[in-house]
C-alpha cells in the first residue's frame, strides 16, 4: 500500500489533496503517515479519522489540547509546534504534499527529500527562497519533486519528452486577479475583502490576494527559472482572464504546446499524485464551442510592481529570493492588518529589498539553510520596519 503524508492539509491545496485521496479509496488504498495544519484542529482532526493517519500535528502549540481531545481514543499521535512539524516530514512516506503556506514550508520539504521521497511541491515559496539548495538536495538523495502549482505543472506536462535546450520561452498565464479590471488610480483604496474577489479560483486568503497583486505570479515566475533551469529572458507572462490555458512552453521551431483544463487545483494534484500515469478525476471537462473565445493581454507593470521586482531578484539570485519572499509575506501582513494599503506592499518589497542588498550573497554562492533563514528573518524585521513607516502615510 502506497503512503502518503499532506503538510497543510486544512488549507486549499491540503483540502483538495484530501478529496482526492478519499475518492480514491481513503484509508484501503492508501496508508497516511502524517497530516499536518494551522489552527483548525477541528478539521485536521476530522481528516486524520477518515485517513486512520498514524500522526496530526498542529503548528499552533496552544491548540494541542484540543487536537489531543479531539483525537483522543483513535490511536493517533498528537504533536505540535514547527519542530514537530519537521519532524514528521521524517517519518517514511512514499509521497509527501507540500502544501504550507509560506516560508514555513521550506524545513519539512526538504526534511522528505532528504529521504529520497517524492515531494509534490505546492509551496512555491520553497523554490524561491532556497531554489539551488532544494534542487540538490533532491538529486543527491535520489528524491523527486513534482511541481503542483497549476502553472509549473502545466510546464512539467509540457515538457513531456522534450529536450529542455529546444525550448525558446516559457509563457506563465495569469488571471489577473480579483482588480484586474479597476482603474489603476483606485487600486490604493482596494480592501482585503475586495482583493478576495477571485473571478475563477477557489483558493485561500493570502494566495488569493497575492494572485490581485500579482506577487503570486512574481513567485512563480522566479520558480520558473529554479526548477526549469532556463534563462529568466526566456520567461514571460500574459493575463489571461478565462484561466483554462494554465501555461504554456514555446519551442525553437516556433511550436507552442499549451495546457488547458477548468481552473481546479485538482488537476495538478492529481497528476502529481498519480504520476508517471494518469487517472480519472473528478473535475470539469472543457466544452471548447461554449468557451469560443479565449483573450490575452500584457501585463501592466505600473499596476503589477512585483513582475518587475520579481527580475531584479532574479538578477541578483544569492539570498535574493529569501528577502523578497519574506519582504513579501510581512507587507501582506500589514494589509490584512489593515496598516498598508493594496499598493502599498509592493513599496514595502522594494524598500526592504534595497536595506537588505548587503547582505545578498550575490551570485552562484553555495548558501546554506542557516543562510537562508538567517536572510528571511533579517528580511522580515526590516520589512516591519517600512510597513510601520508607512502606517501613518495612507
Amino acid at each position: 500500500m502506497r503512503s502518503v503524508s499532506i503538510f497543510g492539509a486544512t488549507g486549499s491545496v491540503g483540502e483538495q489533496t484530501f478529496d482526492l485521496l478519499m475518492r480514491a479509496g481513503g484509508p484501503a488504498a492508501f496508508d497516511t503517515v502524517a497530516l499536518t495544519g494551522g489552527s483548525n484542529v477541528m478539521r485536521l482532526a476530522e481528516m486524520a479519522r477518515a485517513l486512520r493517519a498514524d500522526i496530526a500535528v498542529c503548528a499552533d502549540d496552544s491548540q494541542l489540547p484540543a487536537l489531543r481531545t479531539a483525537l483522543s481514543g483513535t490511536g493517533i499521535e498528537v504533536a505540535s509546534g514547527a519542530g514537530a512539524i519537521a519532524d514528521a516530514a521524517d517519518r517514511p512516506a512514499d509521497w509527501v504534499m507540500s502544501a504550507i503556506v509560506g516560508a514555513a514550508g521550506l524545513v519539512p520539504g526538504l526534511r522528505a527529500l532528504r529521504h529520497g521521497r517524492t515531494l509534490a511541491l505546492a509551496n512555491k515559496e520553497s523554490l524561491v527562497t532556497a531554489g539551488t539548495l532544494l534542487m540538490q538536495t533532491a538529486a543527491s538523495h535520489g528524491a523527486r519533486i513534482l511541481p503542483v502549482d497549476s502553472e509549473h505543472s502545466a510546464i512539467f506536462q509540457a515538457l513531456n519528452n522534450e529536450d529542455i535546450a529546444c525550448v525558446e520561452r516559457i509563457i506563465l498565464t495569469a488571471s489577473g486577479g480579483a482588480l484586474r479590471d479597476w482603474p489603476l488610480a483606485s487600486l490604493a483604496t482596494a480592501t482585503v475583502r475586495e482583493a478576495m474577489a477571485h473571478p475563477n479560483w477557489a483558493m485561500g486568503q493570502r494566495i488569493t490576494i497575492d494572485s490581485a497583486s500579482m506577487f503570486n505570479k512574481a513567485l512563480e515566475v522566479i520558480e520558473t527559472r529554479e526548477f526549469f533551469g532556463v534563462d529568466p529572458d526566456q520567461i514571460e507572462v500574459i493575463l489571461h482572464p478565462e484561466s483554462l490555458i494554465h501555461s504554456m512552453v514555446g519551442f525553437r521551431d516556433g511550436a507552442i504546446m499549451a495546457h488547458m483544463g477548468a481552473p481546479d487545483m485538482r488537476h495538478s494534484i492529481g497528476y502529481a499524485l498519480n504520476w508517471p500515469t494518469r487517472a480519472a478525476l473528478p473535475v470539469a471537462r472543457l466544452d471548447l464551442a461554449q468557451v469560443a473565445t479565449l483573450t490575452f493581454r500584457a501585463p501592466d507593470l505600473a499596476r503589477y510592481p512585483a513582475l518587475r521586482l520579481c527580475r531584479d531578484v532574479m538578477a541578483t539570485r544569492g539570498l535574493a529570493g529569501a528577502a523578497f519572499n519574506a519582504a513579501k509575506e510581512l507587507a501582506l501582513d500589514h494589509f490584512l492588518a489593515g496598516g498598508i494599503g493594496f499598493m502599498q506592499m509592493a513599496g514595502v518589497v522594494e524598500d526592504t529589498l534595497s536595506q537588505v542588498s548587503a547582505e545578498l550573497c550575490q551570485g552562484n554562492a553555495v548558501l546554506t539553510l542557516e543562510d537562508i533563514l538567517g536572510m528571511d528573518h533579517l528580511a522580515r524585521v526590516r520589512a516591519g520596519e517600512v510597513a510601520r513607516r508607512m502606517t501613518g502615510s495612507r
